[in-house]
C-alpha cells in the first residue's frame, strides 16, 4: 500500500481542538506571567505580544513540584496470583495550579525500561528516596514541561520495575498498562497509594487531557493505546516506534532476529516478575513460532488495522536508516492513519534508532513544545497549519513538505535487464529478457553487494540506470516483485535500492547510529539536586561514501502464496513473490545512478535459511514499483553513458548484529 498524505477530516479530536481553541486566549493569559486580556483591536506590537503569549511559559516551581506515586488497577491478573495487577505511576506536577483550583494536562511516557535499561542517550533510570518517593524522572520532559503547567507521568509497564503483573511484549497487558492510566486520569479507573493497599488515590488535579510520547517500545505502547480509541488521549508522539510486532520480528516469513518476544520479555521484566511469569513466557514462545507463520499472538499485536479507531493526533518521528525498528513500521502506520483522516505530522532523519533530542535538539524541543501547547492546551500557535513533514537531506540540512509524500508522487515501474556481464545489468522503464542467477552467501550482505555493483560476483544480481540528468526523488514505500527458481527447498530473498554516487551521510551503522556524543552539556528546563535538566550535547557523525542504500525489503520465498504462512519449495520450480521495501524519502542527485540489487541472505539483517540455494531470476517477470516525485517523467538519464569500470565502492561499514531491544542500545 503506498504512503499517503491525505489531508485530515473533522474527527472527534479535531472538534475538541476547535473547542479548546476558543478558550486559548484565556488559557494563554492564565499560564503566562503578568498576562492580561485585550478586547480592543490589536496594534502590530500587541499582536506580536499576543503571539508570544500563545506559548506556555516556565512560571511554576520545579523544585517545589509535587512528586508522588500511584498504583493503577489494570483489571488483568497476568501473574495469576488471584488479584488484579496494579502498575506503578510516578508523577511530577506543579504545586501552584492545584492550590489555585486549576486543572492541568498530562504528558506520559509508559515504558518497560525505567529500571532494566534506562532511557535516552545516557541510559537514565528512575531513582527514589529512602521512602520510595520518586526523585529522578529520566529524560527532560519533566524538567522542561512541569514549570510550564504540565504534569509528567512515567508509567512502569506491568511486570517491570515497581509494577505487578507480567510483560507480554506488545500484548493486552502492555497496552492496558498505559490505557488504564489514561482512564484513571479521566476518572474511569481506580488508583491506589500503594501496590497492595486499599487507600484510594484520585487524579482530581488533571483535566484528563493526555499526550503520550516515547521512543521505540515506549512509542509502540503509545501507538497501541491510541489504537484503542481511548477518550482523553489527545495526541501521541511515537519516535522510532513499532506498528506491528510481527513486522518487528519477521519480514514475510523471513526472521529478522535470532530470538522472539520471549527474549525481550526476559530482558525487561523485574526479578519479582521473573519468578512469577513463566507461564506468560511460555505463551510467547508457543505463540511466536520461528517458522515466521502468522498466529493469533501477532494479530493481537498488530495496531495497523485499528488505525480507524485513533482519535488522537499523531506526530511521527523515525530515522530513515533505522535498522532496529525498520522504516516499514512508520510507513504502514502513516498510510493507515491517512485513510482514517487522522491529524498528522512527521520528521524523518538520516540517523538510525536515535531520538530527535540527540540529532536536532533545539528545533525539536521548540517544535514539541508548540505541538503539546496546541494539542493539550489549545493554544492557537499555527503549528497545525505549517508544513506536515521535515526531512533531513544531508547531515543537519533539513527541508519541509506541505504534505507527505508530496503531491505529484506516482508509482513508477522500473524493470531490470541483462547487461554486459553476469549479474551486472541495467535498470529502466522497458521490460528485460532472459535470466540472472546468483547463489546465497550468508557471509555477505547489502554493503558487499553495493560495493561490487559494477563487478560480476556470484552472490547478487545488480541492475543500474545510466547517470541521471536531473535529481530524482523517491518518496514512500516501494515493492519489488520477482519470479525466481530455487535449487533448494528453502530460500530467503533480499532487495535493496541504492544511490550510486559520492556523498556525505550520517554514519548510521556506527555504534551511535549517526551521532557523536560530546562531553559538554546543555540544559533544558529546571533542575534539582536529584534530577538534572542538563544532557550531553551531540553532533552528527558523518561518513564520505560512494553509495547509499536507502530502502530494503526481505522475504522467505516459501511465503510466495501467503504473506502469513510458508511452505516448502520444490527445487527447479519458479515462484513469484513481492518484497515490501521499507518506506523512504531520498533524493538521488543528478549525475548519480539508481540501482536495484536482488540477493539472498542480507547478513545481520535477516537470518539465513536452512539451505544454501542458487536462485535464477526471470527478468521479464521482475519489476520494481517505486514512488517517484513527478512520476515516470522524472526519471531521465544520459543517452550515451560510458560503462563504469569494475571497482570496489566505499560505503558505511556493514550493519552490525542487532539485539532485539527496541529502545535499548544496539550491539
Amino acid at each position: 500500500m503506498p504512503i499517503r498524505a491525505r489531508r485530515t477530516r473533522l474527527t472527534t479530536t479535531t472538534w475538541r481542538t476547535l473547542l479548546a481553541a476558543a478558550l486559548a486566549a484565556l488559557l494563554a493569559t492564565l499560564l503566562s506571567p503578568g498576562g492580561a486580556a485585550h478586547s480592543a483591536p490589536r496594534t502590530p506590537a500587541a499582536q506580536e505580544t499576543a503571539s508570544r503569549a500563545e506559548e506556555s511559559r516556565p512560571v511554576y516551581s520545579y523544585a517545589d513540584a509535587i512528586r508522588e506515586s500511584v498504583w493503577v488497577d489494570i483489571r488483568i491478573d497476568g501473574d495469576a496470583d488471584g488479584t488484579s495487577d496494579r502498575v506503578a505511576v510516578d508523577i511530577v506536577r506543579p504545586r501552584e495550579p492545584a492550590q489555585q483550583g486549576r486543572k492541568i494536562p498530562v504528558i506520559m511516557d509508559a515504558s518497560p525500561y525505567y529500571s532494566c535499561c534506562g532511557r535516552g542517550n545516557e541510559s537514565q533510570k528512575k531513582t527514589y528516596d529512602a521512602d520510595g518517593n520518586p526523585v529522578r524522572f529520566p529524560l527532560y520532559y519533566d524538567n522542561y514541561f512541569v514549570p510550564r503547567g504540565y504534569a509528567f507521568v512515567a508509567v512502569d509497564l506491568a511486570g517491570t520495575n515497581r509494577s505487578a503483573g507480567c510483560v507480554d511484549v506488545g500484548g493486552r497487558s502492555d497496552v492496558k498498562s498505559a490505557k488504564a492510566v489514561v482512564d484513571w486520569l479521566n476518572g474511569r479507573a481506580r488508583g491506589y497509594t500503594s501496590r497492595t493497599g486499599d487507600k484510594r488515590a484520585d487524579a482530581g488535579w488533571t483535566n484528563g487531557r493526555t499526550g503520550m510520547i516515547g521512543k521505540s517500545y515506549d512509542g509502540t505502547v503509545a501507538n497501541g493505546v491510541a489504537a484503542t480509541g481511548v477518550e482523553g488521549l489527545e495526541t501521541i508522539v511515537p519516535i522510532g516506534a513499532i506498528s506491528s510486532w510481527y513486522d518487528y520480528y519477521f519480514a514475510k516469513g523471513a526472521p529478522l532476529f535470532n530470538s522472539g518476544p520471549d527474549g525481550l520479555s526476559n530482558g525487561v521484566m523485574s526479578p519479582d516478575a521473573r519468578a512469577r511469569c513463566g507461564h506468560v513466557q511460555q505463551k510467547l514462545v508457543d505463540g511466536a513460532p520461528r517458522t515466521g507463520d502468522w498466529t493469533p499472538l501477532w494479530t493481537e499485536r498488530d495496531h495497523v488495522p485499528d488505525a480507524r479507531k485513533v482519535k488522537a493526533s499523531v506526530f511521527v518521528v523515525h530515522g530513515l536508516q533505522d535498522l532496529n525498528v525498520r522504516t516499514k513500521h512508520f510507513g504502514q502506520w502513516w498510510d493507515a492513519l491517512a485513510d482514517a483522516g487522522v491529524q498528522r505530522k512527521i520528521w524523518l532523519s538520516q540517523a538510525g534508532h536515535v531520538d530527535p533530542f540527540d540529532f536536532r535538539r533545539a528545533d525539536w524541543v521548540r517544535t514539541l513544545h508548540r505541538w503539546f501547547d496546541h494539542e493539550l492546551l489549545g493554544h492557537r500557535n499555527g503549528i497545525d497549519r505549517e508544513p506536515m513533514a521535515d526531512i533531513e537531506r544531508a547531515p543537519d540540512r533539513w527541508t519541509t513538505d506541505r504534505t507527505w509524500p508530496p503531491r505529484g508522487t506516482h508509482t513508477t515501474a522500473l524493470r531490470p535487464a541483462k547487461g554486459v556481464a553476469p549479474g551486472v545489468g541495467t535498470l529502466g522503464k522497458r521490460p528485460g529478457e532472459g535470466t540472472e542467477t546468483f547463489t546465497d552467501d550468508r557471509r555477505l550482505g547489502e554493503a558487499d553487494w553495493a560495493a561490487t555493483i559494477d563487478t560480476s560476483t556470484p552472490a547478487k544480481a545488480g541492475f543500474t540506470t545510466k547517470p541521471l540528468t536531473r535529481d530524482l526523488r523517491v518518496s514512500g514505500s516501494s515493492r519489488v516483485t520477482v519470479t525466481v527458481t530455487p535449487t533448494t527447498r528453502t530460500a530467503h530473498l533480499s532487495a535493496v535500492l541504492v544511490d550510486l554516487g559520492p556523498d556525505t551521510i550520517r554514519d548510521y551503522t556506527h555504534d551511535d547510529e549517526g551521532i557523536n556524543t560530546l562531553p559538554d552539556r546543555s540544559c533544558w528546563g529546571a533542575s534539582t539536586a536529584g534530577d538534572s535538566s542538563c544532557f550531553k550535547n551531540t553532533v552528527a557523525r558523518t561518513a564520505d561514501v560512494d553509495y547509499t542504500i536507502f530502502s530494503r525489503g526481505w522475504a522467505d520465498l516459501g511465503n510466495h502464496a501467503s504473506a502469513h504462512h510458508g511452505r516448502p519449495l520444490t527445487p527447479g520450480k519458479p515462484y513469484t513473490i513481492t518484497l515490501d521495501l521499507a518506506a523512504s524519502d531520498h533524493v538521488v542527485p543528478k549525475g548519480h545512478r539508481l540501482a536495484l540489487i536482488v540477493g539472498g541472505t542480507d547478513r545481520h539483517l535477516i537470518v539465513p535459511p536452512a539451505d544454501t540455494p542458487s536462485l535464477t531470476v526471470d527478468l521479464a517477470r521482475t519489476v520494481a514499483r517505486v514512488p517517484l516525485v513527478g512520476g515516470a517523467k522524472a526519471l531521465t538519464t544520459t543517452p550515451h553513458a560510458t560503462a563504469p569500470r569494475e571497482s570496489r565502492l566505499d560505503g558505511v561499514a556493514p550493519p552490525r548484529p542487532i539485539v532485539p531491544l527496541p529502545g535499548g542500545r544496539t550491539s
